[in-house]
């Protein structure tokens, strides 16, 4: 009985990985302390379930790349200004609510679309060097746009600079439109600080099932095949290079959604400089959750 709960406990470690078992071992260490320095354990289960909803999308962001063999998405900025021009747009247009949340979405999706479409014509340019170069197009995309958004035809009083009328803020609320949108629907509140976001949960957990559907897809199969071996792929009558093409703009209209995801929980938009470094966090989620772990 004690030689086979050892097997088992051996299995579960091997197949759960260490690096991850040693940062759940971590994060535990750290709930225990928290009441010992005065930090409220209720308060920081809220701001982990808040994270999790908040950035999980721009995570899964990184899934199509991978299966596809393109590396890790450092250009994931190239989403991200896809949603942060739908997401000015609904703001321009006045939309509020839910409704703005979903407008901000929908104009998301065509610049996200296109974005990936050139994105990955020009990584299937650069076979073997593409998270090198989808750094350097991730970097220039959010400085060409810190230009842009200061020149853009914007009108909206809550968006543009007080003084010129012209021009956006750096930093620009949502309150009165979709701020916490997804936060507080459904939301449960447990005392007077735990709050569980129901609704960005959810909405991570329907775009966690759609990515699964959409890897479990014809589609998706062939995309994993390329990413396993491209030349048996290619044998088998599967354009490499469409592949690569469509885990690309996968992966941008993710990243999209994922920034108007972030920014309702946070609150704000935030533009020029802010998307710059966003896709680390998500490398080292995907990172440490999933390949060191295998």
């Amino acid at each position: 009985m004690n030689d086979s709960f050892k097997k088992r406990v051996s299995e579960f470690i091997v197949d759960f990985g260490w690096p991850r078992l040693i940062i759940f071992l971590f994060v535990v260490m750290l709930f225990i302390a928290a009441p010992i320095v005065g930090v409220r354990v209720d308060n920081s289960l809220k701001d982990v379930l808040v994270r999790f909803g908040q950035n999980g999308v721009m995570v899964l962001a990184m899934v199509p790349m991978m299966q596809a063999g393109a590396g890790l998405n450092f250009g994931l900025p190239v989403g991200i200004i896809a949603g942060l021009l739908g997401a000015t747009l609904s703001m321009q247009c006045h939309f509020t609510g839910i409704g703005g949340f979903l407008m901000a979405v929908i104009f998301s999706l065509p610049f996200s679309v296109l974005f990936g479409w050139l994105y990955g014509m020009l990584l299937n340019k650069v076979k073997g060097e593409e998270m090198t170069i989808a750094m350097y197009v991730g970097f220039s995309a959010v400085t060409f746009m810190a230009i842009m958004w200061l020149i853009l035809p914007f009108t909206n009083p809550t968006m543009v600079w007080g003084y010129t009328g012209q021009g956006l803020r750096t930093t620009i609320t949502l309150d009165g439109y979709w701020s916490r949108i997804l936060n507080n629907f459904l939301a449960v509140r447990i005392g007077p600080v735990f709050e569980f976001p129901t609704g960005s949960i959810l909405f991570f957990a329907l775009m966690a099932f759609i990515m699964w559907l959409f890897m479990h897809s014809r589609t998706g199969t062939a995309l994993t095949a390329v990413g396993s071996n491209p030349d048996f792929a290619r044998a088998g009558g599967v354009s490499v290079h469409r592949m690569r093409i469509i885990s690309v703009m996968v992966s941008t209209v993710y990243g999209a959604i994922g920034i108007l995801v972030y920014q309702q929980s946070f609150g704000f938009i935030q533009l020029y400089q802010a998307p710059l470094y966003m896709a680390f966090p998500a490398v080292a989620a995907i990172l440490l959750g999933g390949r060191l772990g295998e």
